[in-house]
């Protein structure tokens, strides 16, 4: 059975038997609501839209087309990973669309964190009417979205890329087959799905991307900032064995600049905040403590290899009040 909304009785899927069972009911209402029709996929190689990639493929095969959008708002040598794990490894039907710069134009002086959300999904949907118009037959657009983006939603916490916004003239007709499930369910069906660990359990990646961790208006170089911080971040979790045991980590550069002093000579530039976190459905927020000598390596690292920081910062505040993402 096809739910709407998440069932107030639902029996939170914890288990292998669980998600077997959500597996095989998605199964046959693909199959039904799709019939010999295709589909046309957002795949940005997260975990939801990786396990939507996964199910589709078993309910329907070839009629699945991916699309992965470089936005330019992705975290480094992300695109690069998604093509290798999903077109070489994986064998899926892949279409590769760079739209940095058209994305990063549109976005140029924009400051309000919904406006900036609004311009992303409304030209990921743009970017798949246009490749869907290449393609014969495409009636379907399958989406990632999960419950937590619809409450949020719903409560005006914040817009969702999957939550609603398509253009009136939009002739899909969407495909959310895990949108009633939680973070951590959706990990648990795409075990069962036969995902690699890696890809299942990879950080959860915003659908507007890098953009909401460059508050304000977004400028190329800061959002580059963004993108080294991160991957030192990362880097540093990995080989301090941290990778895998922290639910989310991430690094914010926000639009304002303090005075520092670096080579003997005044420097007026931005913070670094790192942001590291656990949750099982995203609704509260841990904060994960990390140790000193951790900081410290990490504060050297960012202030010595990304250009244009001069300070690191860290957030040690929960959710509520505080959302995971800073827009």
């Amino acid at each position: 059975m096809v739910y709407d909304r998440r069932p107030d009785n639902m029996v939170r899927i914890t288990t292998p038997e669980l998600a077997d069972k959500f597996i095989e009911e998605q199964l046959e209402a693909l199959r039904e609501q799709i019939g010999d029709k295709k589909v046309l996929l957002a795949l940005s190689g997260g975990v939801d839209s990786s396990v939507v990639a996964a199910m589709l493929i078993k309910a329907i095969g070839d009629k699945l087309t991916c699309v992965h959008v470089n936005h330019g708002l992705l975290r480094k040598g992300e695109p690069e990973q998604v093509i290798e794990v999903f077109k070489n490894q994986m064998k899926a039907n892949l279409i590769y669309v760079d739209a940095t710069d058209r994305f990063l134009d549109k976005l140029a002086g924009v400051t309000d964190p919904e406006k900036k959300r609004m311009i992303i999904g409304g030209e990921f949907i743009e970017v798949f009417a246009e490749e869907a118009r290449k393609l014969d037959g495409i009636d379907f657009l399958a989406q990632g979205t999960i419950w937590p983006d619809i409450l949020e939603s719903e409560a005006g916490i914040k817009a969702h890329h999957n939550a609603g916004g398509l253009p009136e003239d939009m002739k899909f007709e969407l495909v959310e087959p895990v949108k009633i499930l939680f973070k951590d369910e959706v990990r648990i069906v795409g075990e069962r799905l036969g995902l690699p660990a890696g890809m299942v359990y990879r950080q959860p990646f915003p659908g507007p991307g890098l953009g909401v961790r460059c508050p304000g208006a977004i400028t190329r170089d800061r959002l580059e900032a963004v993108r080294e911080s991160d991957a030192i971040l990362r880097e540093e979790f990995a080989k301090n064995g941290l990778e895998g045991k922290v639910w989310q980590y991430f690094t914010v550069v926000p639009d304002f600049k303090s005075t520092g002093v670096k080579d003997g000579k005044r420097t007026f530039d931005w913070p670094c905040i790192i942001r590291a976190i656990n949750t099982t459905d995203v609704m509260e927020v841990t904060v994960e403590h990390l140790s000193d000598d951790l900081i410290d390596h990490l504060v050297k690292r960012i202030i010595s290899e990304v250009p244009g920081i001069n300070r690191v910062l860290f957030d040690y505040t929960p959710k509520p009040p505080a959302t995971v993402e800073y827009e």
